[in-house]
């Protein structure tokens, strides 16, 4: 393996630890969900890309084969954070989850809150 493959490989797993790291440690020390969400969803969704990018390349070479595995958890990673998000915030939101006065969009968050639900029965 060429020195410039081992160094991008190896720029790779630092970013994409240094990613999850953040992350990690934005997931442990915000204050409530809302804030909280971001550490998963942002960060370490790129920090898990740069690693599995830089597996992706390690094993395409040692292979001679281009390896799809690692291209298609990427994609699926890169597809379900943010769903996952938006439904734990819904969630939140229904379970009346306090936010901290910090965080922006407490008019939104007011609104839902004071919003009647649907009536889901049918008139005959």
């Amino acid at each position: 393996m060429s020195f410039y493959t081992e160094l991008l490989i190896t720029v790779l797993l630092v970013i994409g630890g240094v990613f999850l790291l953040v992350g990690s440690i934005g997931l442990a020390r915000l204050p409530d969900i809302f804030t909280r969400l971001h550490g998963p969803t942002k960060a370490t969704t790129l920090g898990i890309t740069g690693i599995l990018l830089s597996s992706l390349i390690y094993q395409t070479i040692t292979q001679s084969r281009f390896s799809v595995s690692e291209l298609l958890i990427t994609l699926f990673l890169l597809i379900t954070a943010p769903v996952a998000a938006n439904m734990i915030a819904k969630t939140a939101l229904h379970r009346d989850n306090p936010a901290i006065p910090r965080t922006t969009g407490q008019s939104l968050m007011s609104k839902i809150r004071t919003r009647q639900p649907a009536d889901t029965q049918e008139e005959d």
